[in-house]
């Protein structure tokens, strides 16, 4: 039974607070890094198109044992796929690759301003068709910023259920944060540990070695306090299985204070900037 605490998105779903990425893991390596954290006790993973990998997800969850509807399975719509029809045929293919009649959340990866005339909005109306359909038990976006959200709820009909942007404590994205707080779209934390460029900072391995946990425990533990999703990824058991150890211990209002002014702004950013990144797969 999985020890991780739910939130309840703004259509009523409940996602659990803590899954598995498996973002940069080998389609090879997938299926078993996915069944191994399924025994564990993860209950939500989150994978993409783009990743190459959603197969091999299903493949994981079969081999684990589990029931499809006993996992949140989350996915993203490919850069290359953001006109309407090709948005339909790619989530087609997404369900297929699931080997599933529906995804638990599916999201635009990327707003991507610079490419299809800035036109993001008719590719939103094509999620809330999978989410009409039940075919998307929820939807939302990635990499959103707060101009990119405001013009959605302008225009449309749906306010996104989630928003999966970069969050560490190098780069709080902190505008982005708060809006959605104010809007009701909950924040998913990609590169929760800045590709483990925090791990060494002496205010974090100060705070661990207080706690008698890990210096990526105590990041990760930062970010459930702060009430965001988040979903670190190894193809480690160890360090599976250590992710996965957060609900023992808190951090005290000086512990998520200190971690959090460790904050650099944009200059903490590890990734692309979303209101320039271009990236379509070849």
């Amino acid at each position: 039974m999985s020890k991780v605490p739910t939130i309840e998105l703004n259509d009523g779903v409940s996602i659990p607070q803590l899954g598995f990425g498996v973002f940069q893991i080998k389609p090879e390596e997938t299926a078993a890094a996915v069944k191994r954290a399924l025994e564990i006790g993860y209950r939500h993973i989150d994978t993409a198109e783009m990743y190459g990998n959603e197969k091999e997800v299903a493949q994981g969850i079969r081999d684990a044992g589990l029931d499809r509807s006993e996992v949140f399975v989350t996915s993203k719509l490919n850069n290359g796929f953001h006109k309407p029809d090709d948005a339909r045929r790619a989530f087609d293919t997404t369900l297929e690759a699931l080997q599933s009649d529906y995804v638990d959340l599916f999201l635009i990866h990327w707003p991507l301003p610079t490419l299809y005339g800035g036109d993001f909005v008719s590719t939103w109306k094509v999620l809330e068709e999978f989410a009409k359909d039940g075919r998307a038990r929820s939807i939302g976006v990635s990499n959103f910023q707060t101009a990119h959200l405001e013009r959605l709820a302008a225009e449309t009909e749906t306010v996104p259920a989630v928003n999966q942007i970069e969050v560490h404590p190098y780069f709080g994205n902190e505008q982005v944060r708060t809006y959605g707080r104010d809007h009701g779209i909950v924040t998913e934390a990609w590169s929760p540990i800045a590709q483990g460029k925090v791990l060494g900072d002496p205010e974090i391995n100060r705070i661990a070695d207080a706690r008698g946990k890990s210096p990526a425990q105590v990041v990760l533990r930062w970010h459930i306090q702060r009430g965001d999703v988040v979903f670190p990824k190894s193809v480690t058991p160890e360090r599976i299985q250590a992710n996965f150890e957060l609900f023992d211990f808190e951090l005290d209002d000086s512990d998520m204070a200190a971690i959090s002014a460790l904050d650099k702004g944009e200059a903490g950013r590890r990734g692309p900037n979303p209101d320039k990144f271009d990236y379509v797969p070849g």
